[in-house]
Parts: structure tokens; sequence; C-alpha cells
């Protein structure tokens, strides 16, 4: 990536965390980030595509430095720090109209970081690979689910360990009766 596409980038993320994506205006970028219109537009369309690209680009790179762990707990700690680290930036996002973008992301970063967890500790098993499949799927459910409460709730909760205490009932207890 260029330089300039980056200083644009970080321009719209220090304006998101201070006020929602809808109120934030090309010349608001071009003013912070000190380039002209002309600049922007050469390499972002709108603001929609400079969202989802710049939000991509996180995503790719807690990716790319996600590749093994030790635990359930562990492969949502990524995309947990991630959101705490761009609180107000992630908040504005979920109470926006690109929210569905954003969500999209959250759901392929999740099921890559389970899928990981899931083919390691279930390497050994005699499983298939519809059934490794659909335990990261659940698994993915039960955290992008207890995602919307945390992101309902203003990340107002350890999220990590919500997760951990779901997991530890769900392997503490005979849930299987329960359906």
């Amino acid at each position: 990536m260029n330089r300039t596409k980056d200083i644009i980038v970080d321009a719209f993320w220090q304006l998101l965390d201070e006020k929602p994506i809808s109120q934030i205006t090309v010349k608001d970028i071009v003013t912070r980030c000190q380039v002209n219109r002309n600049t922007f537009y050469y390499h972002f369309h709108d603001i929609p595509e400079l969202f989802a690209y710049s939000i991509k680009q996180d995503v790719d790179t807690v990716m790319q430095n996600s590749s093994h762990f030790d635990s359930l707990a562990d492969c949502l700690t990524p995309i947990i720090q991630y959101s705490l680290r761009k609180k107000r930036a992630i908040l504005h996002i979920y109470r926006s109209v690109e929210r569905e973008v954003f969500l999209q992301l959250l759901e392929r970063l999740t099921l890559y970081v389970l899928g990981i967890y899931v083919d390691a500790v279930t390497a050994d098993k005699a499983m298939t690979d519809d059934d490794r499949a659909f335990l990261t799927r659940l698994y993915k459910s039960l955290f992008i689910g207890l995602a919307l409460d945390w992101f309902d709730h203003s990340m107002d909760y350890d999220l990590t360990e919500a997760f951990s205490r779901a997991s530890r009932l769900f392997s503490d207890f005979d849930l299987e009766r329960y359906f």
C-alpha cells in the first residue's frame, strides 16, 4: 500500500473515533490528512469504499497474525483486542448503515480463527470435514451472538470471559439432554 493511501486511511479512522461515519465528509478527511480532493478520489471512489477497504485491511492483518491458538478463548483475543483498540470507531460503525459490511468481515475473521482452532483440536479425532465445518460454524454463531450483545452494550463487559464462560458451560454440563 502506498504512503498517501495509508495517510487517508489513518485520517479516516481518526475521524471515525471522533464522530459517526454518517457525519464524516471527504472534506473532513482531506483536511485532516492535508491532501487535495483529487488525491482522495484517485485512491477511493467514496467514503463507503474507503471504509470497506480499510476494515478489510485490518481484518486481513489480524488473520495474517493468527495461526495458532491454545484455547477457544485465545482464538477470539485478537478480534476482541482489535475492537477495543478502536472501540469508539467500531461502535460508530456498528451503529451505522455500514454495519453490514463490518459484520460480514467479522464473520469472515471469526470463521477463519475458529477454523484454525477446530482443525487443531480435532486433528486426531475421527471426525468428518462436514462435522469440523459444522463445529466451526456453531462456535462462530455463539461468538457472533455474544459479540452483537457486546456491541449493543457498548463493549462494557469482558467478552473473552463471557465466551469462556459459555464454553465452560457447554463442556461442564451435558447440554445434549436439553435439546
